[in-house]
C-alpha cells in the first residue's frame, strides 16, 4: 500500500499538469485570435478599397421651359461628358475589383504562425 503523502504528491502533479496544459491552450488560442484579427483588419482595408463612392451629388430638377437653348445644349453636353466619365470610373473600379478578387495577394507563407 502507498503512504498517504504519495496521493497528495500525485494529485498535485496532476493538477499542475492540468493548469499548465490549460495555460498552453490559452496562449495558443490567444495567438490564433490575434492572427485572425490582423487578417480581418487587412480584409477590411481591402473591402474599403472596393466600396468607393464615386457618384457625385445630383442637382435638383429645374424646369427648362424658359431657359436659353444654347445654355441647355451646353449643359446637356457637359452632362453627357460627366456620365461617360462616371461610367469609365465604374468600369475601372469593376475591373480592379475583379482583379483583386481573382488574384488575391494572400500567400500561404504570409499566414501567421500559431
Amino acid at each position: 500500500m502507498m503512504p498517504w503523502w504519495s496521493w497528495i504528491l500525485i494529485w498535485t502533479v496532476l493538477v499542475a499538469g492540468l493548469l499548465g496544459m490549460l495555460a498552453w491552450f490559452a496562449v495558443r488560442l490567444f495567438r490564433k485570435l490575434m492572427g485572425t484579427l490582423g487578417a480581418l483588419e487587412e480584409l477590411g482595408d481591402q473591402i474599403s478599397e472596393l466600396d468607393l463612392d464615386l457618384e457625385p451629388e445630383r442637382t435638383p430638377f429645374r424646369a427648362a421651359v424658359f431657359a436659353d437653348r444654347h445654355s441647355l445644349a451646353a449643359a446637356i453636353d457637359q452632362a453627357r461628358i460627366e456620365r461617360a466619365h462616371r461610367r469609365a470610373l465604374r468600369r475601372d473600379l469593376a475591373i480592379s475589383r475583379g482583379k483583386l478578387l481573382q488574384h488575391t495577394p494572400y500567400k500561404p507563407e504570409d499566414r501567421p504562425q500559431c
